[in-house]
């Protein structure tokens, strides 16, 4: 059994609500290329209405909206609903990002933001959450990874992994063949803020590769980073 790139990446929803047409589009098209399933709100009401209806993975969601604000929204989502929220808003006063955390948000992005961060944001608020990952599975080759349950094997048989090591292969997962750079790999899996030792990557890649096993799954591109695939 294999998962094709394309299906692997389709692993949860997000639904935006943001009413400036610029932002709104930008953030579709460079979600829904990395994968999500991306719904689209341009108000309040809007918002509240789509997630009631599509239960949304997760949800960014502007401050400054038309008719309901986007602090109405959380409350009124939050009296119902865990799914993570992702407050996005040119409003970076400490005290807005204390009424947005306190709210229940989970994460509060200010704007202009760097889409490359609001990425790695949304995947680390996913894997905190595990929310829309019940009974997924992503495979390449002969290895399995069950998001749910955090499990994988290889060939059948159980494959121990740390929590980082899991983030990891996951990452890798979702990205089949793809080069993935250093810095990638530190931003999407130790997070945006990291600042430790950049060497660290090697290190689990290294450690990664001897939990898997032979044949070796991941490759080592001298100068542009690592690809899952096998070699030619």
């Amino acid at each position: 059994m294999s998962l094709s790139e394309d299906m692997a990446r389709t692993l949860t929803s997000i639904l935006v609500i943001e009413d400036e047409p610029a932002i709104a589009s930008a953030l579709q098209i460079g979600l829904s290329y990395e994968g999500f399933r991306v719904e689209m709100a341009g108000d309040g009401d809007g918002g509240l209405d789509l997630a009631q209806q599509r239960q949304p993975d997760l949800v960014i969601l502007d401050v400054n909206l038309p008719g309901m604000d986007g602090w109405e929204v959380c409350r009124r989502i939050r009296s119902y609903s865990s799914v993570p929220i992702i407050f996005l808003t040119v409003r970076d006063e400490v005290s807005d990002r204390v009424r947005g955390l306190n709210l229940g948000a989970d994460d509060y992005i200010v704007k202009p933001f760097n889409f490359q961060e609001l990425l790695a944001r949304v995947r680390a608020v996913l894997r905190r959450h595990g929310q829309g990952l019940e009974g997924k599975l992503l495979s390449f080759e002969d290895v399995m990874l069950r998001l749910d349950t955090r499990e994988v094997t290889r060939g059948g048989a159980p494959v121990e992994l740390t929590a980082r090591h899991f983030d990891l292969l996951h990452l890798f997962m979702l990205h089949p063949r793809e080069v993935l750079a250093k810095d990638r790999i530190l931003r999407e899996v130790w997070g945006y803020d990291y600042e430790g030792d950049s060497n660290i990557v090697e290190v689990y890649m290294m450690q990664l590769r001897r939990r898997l096993g032979d044949p070796p799954l991941i490759q080592t591109l001298r100068g542009a980073g690592y690809a899952l695939r096998l070699r030619p």
